[in-house]
């Protein structure tokens, strides 16, 4: 969150990690059915620790116990000694608000400990990979981001035909970001009819209802 209150010509297509990990919380909760978790995160890396801060605070207020919280640092590649811990606390839920490098491994030595409850994150999962590393231990796990390949909105197989065409691969959530956002900065430049910094900003700030490969987005 801290990125858009550098200043005012600072924009962004992704949801920020206060929505993320609201949703997760609820998504855990309402829709898992949840309600002893226990988190896992990356203490070198703030969007973990934030994403990580905001599941906290909301699973808590809407009924939900955090019932123990470890840590990790990026890079490492053992976690047997903090996922024992959590176990002993018998949790319904992990919630791991990490990158998949880590993701992976975690998701292997949690399953070969006999931690078969819900794995789940947030778009740090977002990468053919976590499957690649994790294997079938990433069965039961979940995670939010941006787009979905599957969803069968014409706007987004439509993307994924003319990238598939163009580059020989299936798009990601940074590589659909990527495009709605540059499209959000022609749409403002087409209203404003300019291309001044200041005109293309306040055309930015007004944008309403855009519609992206990755859904609506407006700007609050």
């Amino acid at each position: 969150p801290k990125v858009t209150e550098i200043g005012d010509y600072i924009f962004r297509a992704c949801f920020i990690d206060s929505f993320q990990g609201e949703g997760m919380a609820h998504f855990a909760y309402d829709v898992l059915g949840l309600r002893r978790v226990a988190i896992l995160k990356d203490t070198k890396n703030d969007y973990s620790v934030g994403l990580a801060d905001f599941f906290d605070k909301t699973f808590k207020a809407i009924g939900g116990t955090v019932v123990d919280i470890k840590s990790y640092s990026e890079g490492d590649i053992e976690f047997r000694a903090q996922l024992t811990s959590l176990k002993n606390q018998n949790p319904d839920g992990l919630f791991i608000p990490g990158y998949y490098t880590e993701v992976g491994l975690i998701g292997r030595q949690a399953r070969e400990m006999g931690l078969t409850v819900p794995l789940f994150g947030g778009d740090g999962w977002d990468s053919h990979k976590t499957i690649d590393i994790g294997g079938a231990a990433m069965e039961n796990t979940y995670f939010s981001t941006h787009y979905a390949e599957d969803n069968p909105a014409p706007e987004i197989q439509n993307f994924i035909q003319k990238y598939k065409a163009k580059y020989n691969a299936t798009p990601d959530a940074m590589s659909v970001l990527g495009y709605d956002a540059a499209q959000m900065m022609f749409e403002a430049i087409r209203q404003a009819g300019s291309t001044d910094a200041k005109a293309i900003r306040d055309k930015l700030a007004q944008l309403k209802n855009f519609q992206g490969v990755s859904g609506q987005i407006s700007m609050d």
